[in-house]
């Protein structure tokens, strides 16, 4: 949570949080609501540090699903799955729990700036039908980039 305070400074967003014993679905709720009711274009809720082998923090996924939609309908807009390049083949059977417990619209690849090739992203794209939108190639904000598939598939035949 400090992490994502110290970047919404950095790029000069708003921040909301109920800490970190807070029921996510209803922090989810109340930034939907936050989001609507001061005007905001975007409201990104960030519910990362969940681990696919965790049932129950998976079902949450569903619950901050229907919490969201409750204040926004037909919302979420999109939700971007952020694997890490250096996963490997276990990023499938992470995008096949995060699909299953919600509707997953794009990814995100991060960690390409290592000796990861991430290869493993198309075949994840292709199976679940949704696209790469971004990569991440460093830690900056400039190293979030979104994605082009003629320069990641000419990486990956780069010796």
């Amino acid at each position: 949570m400090d992490q994502l305070k110290i970047w919404s400074e950095r790029v000069g967003c708003d921040f909301f949080s109920k800490g970190m014993n807070a029921d996510p679905a209803a922090v989810a709720y109340e930034t939907t609501n936050k989001a609507v009711t001061e005007g905001y274009d975007v409201a990104i809720i960030d519910t990362a540090g969940r681990l696919h082998t965790k049932i129950n923090l998976m079902n949450e996924l569903t619950k901050i699903r229907r919490s969201i939609s409750k204040r926004l309908e037909g919302a979420p807009h999109e939700v971007i799955l952020v694997l890490d390049a250096t996963t490997g083949q276990n990023a499938i059977e992470q995008a096949k729990h995060f699909t299953e417990a919600t509707e997953v619209s794009a990814l995100a690849l991060t960690k390409l700036d290592g000796t990861a090739k991430g290869g493993v992203a198309i075949g994840i794209s292709d199976q679940f039908k949704v696209p790469i939108k971004y990569i991440g190639v460093g830690e900056g904000i400039e190293q979030l980039q979104v994605f082009n598939k003629r320069a990641f598939v000419d990486s990956l035949f780069e010796k």
